[in-house]
This record gives C-alpha cells, sequence and structure tokens, in this order.
C-alpha cells in the first residue's frame, strides 16, 4: 500500500510538471529607422539619411523632435512576454544643462528617406520622398493628423540628459509598448522623442543608426521569457523517446537540462516526468 502511494504520488509530481517550460533570452536591436521633425511651416526639411537627429528648441526657438523604431517582430519571437526594456542614445552636442528628453509613443508611420543635412545637420536639409517632416509622415503624399507628429502626449520614460555621452531610458511603460508592438506588429512605429520645448535654448544633438561611429548609433535592449513547448525533447527530435531516456540517464545527479522538476539534480520525479510526455511534440 505504501508502495502505491508513493508511485501515485510521484505520478502527481509528473502532471504537474507536464505543462510547457519557458527561458529567457536577451536580444540587442540597432533602429531600423530614425529621423528628426525640424519646426517649418512649408513642412520641407528632414534628415532621414542624416548620422544625428534632435531634441529641443534651438537658439532661435525652434522646435525639433526626434522619431526611432525598432523591427520588434522580427527580433523576437511571437508569443513572448517582455520581461524588460531599455534603450541607449548617445549624446554628443549640446550648448545647455540637463534636460528633460521624453520618449513617446508614436501613433502613425512615419519615413526615413534620403535627405541628409550638412554640417552639424541642425538645420536639416531639403526632404526627399517618403521622409517624415514637420508636416509629413511620409513627404509628400502622407500628413500627421496634428502637425509636428501624433504621439502620445504621456511619456512612456523621461531621462534628464546633460552633457556629451551615453544615456539610458528604461520603465513599465516601455515594456508594455515593446509588448504591445510584438504582439500587434502593425502598431509597431517606435517612439518620438521630444526635449524641454518650454524655454530655448534647450536643443540636443544624438547620433542615428547611421552614425559613422558604431558604438555609438541607438540600441534597444530586450529580455524576454518564451514558451518552450516540449522542454523534455532533449535531443531535439521532434518527439519524445528513447533518445531523451538515454540522455536523461546520462544526465543522472547533475542540474543539466533534463532537470524538469528544477531541484538541483536530475532524479526519479525527472524520469516520471519525461514518461508523461512520452510521444510526438
Amino acid at each position: 500500500m505504501l508502495k502505491y502511494s508513493y508511485i501515485h504520488a510521484l505520478a502527481a509530481v509528473a502532471a504537474v510538471f507536464s505543462a510547457s517550460a519557458s527561458y529567457s533570452d536577451v536580444v540587442i536591436l540597432d533602429a531600423s529607422k530614425d529621423n528628426t521633425l525640424y519646426e517649418n511651416i512649408n513642412g520641407n526639411i528632414s534628415n532621414g539619411a542624416g548620422d544625428y537627429f534632435f531634441t529641443g528648441r534651438t537658439a532661435i526657438g525652434e522646435i525639433r523632435r526626434g522619431l526611432i523604431a525598432f523591427d520588434i517582430a522580427g527580433a523576437v519571437p511571437k508569443g513572448a512576454t517582455i520581461n524588460s526594456v531599455s534603450l541607449d542614445l548617445y549624446m554628443s552636442m549640446t550648448i545647455v544643462g540637463p534636460q528633460a528628453t521624453s520618449l513617446h509613443r508614436t501613433f502613425i508611420d512615419w519615413g526615413e528617406g534620403a535627405s541628409d543635412a550638412p554640417g552639424g545637420e541642425g538645420a536639416g536639409a531639403p526632404a526627399q520622398p517618403g521622409d517624415a517632416t514637420w508636416l509629413h509622415t511620409f513627404f509628400n503624399t502622407d500628413f500627421w493628423t496634428a502637425v509636428g507628429g501624433d504621439f502620445d502626449p504621456t511619456a512612456s520614460a523621461t531621462n534628464m540628459v546633460g552633457g556629451i555621452g551615453f544615456y539610458n531610458w528604461n520603465s513599465t511603460q516601455m515594456i508594455s509598448d515593446v509588448q504591445m508592438w510584438l504582439d500587434d506588429p502593425g502598431s509597431d512605429f517606435g517612439w518620438t522623442i521630444v526635449g524641454n520645448e518650454d524655454t530655448f535654448p534647450t536643443a540636443k544633438k544624438f547620433d542615428s543608426r547611421t552614425s559613422p561611429l558604431l558604438k555609438q548609433r541607438p540600441v534597444l535592449t530586450i529580455d524576454y521569457t518564451v514558451a518552450d513547448p516540449c522542454p523534455w525533447d532533449l535531443d531535439n527530435s521532434g518527439a519524445v523517446g528513447t533518445g531523451d531516456l538515454l540522455e536523461l540517464f546520462a544526465q543522472w545527479g547533475t542540474a543539466g537540462p533534463a532537470d524538469f522538476d528544477e531541484s538541483g539534480a536530475v532524479g526519479t520525479n525527472d524520469l516520471l516526468i519525461l514518461f508523461a510526455n512520452w510521444g510526438p511534440c
């Protein structure tokens, strides 16, 4: 009777651990596109192919807003859960002290054309087909609903940007943004980067995805968890079978991948779990 109860207790353990396991991973993404919205009543200035983008107000009071996007669905497995998100930007020129700089989720798709501003790029260049401008999402056929871009007025994250160097943005709302973009790739229009627009000069210059200095280009780091539909398939054959049984015995007593119950060592419970999932994945 005791032996019968013990066997059934182990079977119950196996049933508990028959659900899919999961694993975590980290991916570091380069921007897929970026640009600057230059305040201009004609909407004919941009910098799609430039080495920099800008935020804040210039010395003459004109507004600059950055745009940046990343291909989330192309890098993170569908169905994954986003655990953390971190954006790193390099600020390479300014004439003012620390200024609040915020990420705002962009509501409409926008473009990065071939415009390439000369010199320090602060004045922009004539917009080219497909460029985002102060008036256009794609020059010169499609328009923002509101001049200066359509974005969430509530910031997803804010950081104070002071002197030249790297700056980081991370928040729970950024996690929500990236999770939404993964689940619905058609909504992935990135962030509008807004500096201090209440006074001037407050402009900040950031290295773009085409900066000649590779280490200073924008990067988005994403930590995610994805379900493993068949963690018991140790030999990756597509089914749980003899090969996996032999692999489990080879790991017996160790904390290897066959430690399904996460006890710290492969043992009898793990053997029962493997048998409980025997067959095609």
